[in-house]
C-alpha cells in the first residue's frame, strides 16, 4: 500500500545509521536517528522537493509510521532544511 500525502505533506523513508564504515569498522548504535530521509511521494502542492530527493529535516515535527517492515514519517514542506 502506497501512501498519499495531502496538500503540502511529504512522505520519506527514515534513513538506518550505518551499522560499519567502507572500511569494515562496526560502529555502535546511534543515540540519536538520523534526520535524514528519502522522498518516497509528495503532495500536490510541494514546490521544493521531488521524489528520490535525500532531505534534512525538523526531527521533532514528525508523524511516524511503520508499514511492511519500513518506517515512514511524513511531515510539511516547512519542515524540510535542506536537500542532499
Amino acid at each position: 500500500m502506497a501512501l498519499k500525502p495531502l496538500k503540502d505533506r511529504i512522505v520519506a523513508v527514515v534513513e538506518k545509521p550505518l551499522e560499519k564504515t567502507k572500511s569494515g569498522i562496526l560502529l555502535g548504535e546511534a543515540k540519536e536517528k538520523p534526520a535524514y530521509a528519502l522522498v518516497e511521494s509528495v503532495g500536490p502542492d510541494v514546490k521544493s522537493v521531488k521524489k528520490g530527493d535525500k532531505i534534512i529535516y525538523k526531527e521533532f515535527s514528525t508523524t511516524e509510521i511503520k508499514m511492511d517492515d519500513k518506517d515512514y514519517i511524513i511531515l510539511k514542506e516547512e519542515d524540510v532544511l535542506a536537500t542532499l
